[in-house]
């Protein structure tokens, strides 16, 4: 069962989290303007995972959920891994499995470059080869995109979805767009292959926004690659075959 709980990072922000389960620890990081609640629960991941022997933490990244939702850019950048380390010492978590979902895959990147002692394994899923060359462009399109009160006047067809996602009950659309506009520190292919913690790398056949995930998983020295076949970037989040290469890749 459930129950939410908040965890105080550095800088004061409250972050919400839960715990489910017994066993090997799992920790859960969504992708942007999504929360715990959609991206791991109502897809059936908490429950695939508790099933299988995980006590899974999944936590509303700030900007989301339940969690504070600052509207300045500087709000977001590093505070997300001060984020996770004060959520994992709240829920007693040494270290730990750790999956994250687009935004929340960039997150787990970032955490196993910078705190390795951290993590025991990552799955990084919603990200591809676009890993290396995402524009600063595009996340402002994005960000203009959550701050556009009419969806329909948004010509960019990718941006009009994030839009109209980011524009459900209880979501602050200025909190996202300033955690869309706050820079994504990502890693060249070298640096990433220097980590030694092994990596899975998961993606749709058809997610134009991540690419291909063979190029990124080859970056790191434990690095694997899967496909999801006829997925999208939204459509993938609750497939069986990822719910299946993760628990194998766990098993290892």
């Amino acid at each position: 069962m459930e129950s939410e709980r908040i965890a105080v990072s550095k800088d004061g922000a409250h972050i919400a989290y839960a715990e489910a389960g017994d066993g090997k620890p799992v920790l859960l990081i969504h992708g942007f303007a999504s929360s715990r609640e959609q991206n791991w629960k109502s897809t059936g991941w908490i429950d695939r995972l508790t099933q299988h022997g995980f006590r899974v933490v999944s936590f509303d990244c700030r900007g989301h959920g339940h969690s504070d939702k600052p509207h300045t850019p500087a709000a977001y950048g590093h505070h997300m891994i001060d984020d996770i380390r004060a959520v994992m010492l709240a829920s007693g978590l040494s270290d730990a499995y750790v999956m994250g979902y687009s935004m929340g895959a960039m997150l787990a990147i970032r955490l196993v470059m910078l705190h390795p002692e951290l993590v025991r394994r990552v799955v990084a899923a919603g990200v591809g080869d676009n890993y290396f060359g995402e524009q600063p462009s595009w996340r402002e399109t994005v960000a203009s995109a959550m701050l556009t009160e009419d969806p329909s006047a948004i010509a960019n067809d990718e941006a009009r979805k994030f839009r109209i996602f980011g524009g459900q009950k209880g979501k602050d659309r200025l909190a996202l767009a300033a955690c869309m506009r706050s820079p994504r520190h990502k890693y060249l292919s070298a640096e990433l292959n220097a980590s030694r913690r092994p990596v899975l790398i998961v993606a749709g056949e058809n997610d134009t926004l991540a690419g291909s995930p063979f190029a990124l998983a080859n970056s790191f020295a434990d690095g694997r690659a899967v496909v999801l076949p006829n997925k999208d970037h939204m459509t993938a989040v609750g497939d069986p075959g990822y719910k299946r290469a993760v628990l194998d890749f766990f098993a290892d």
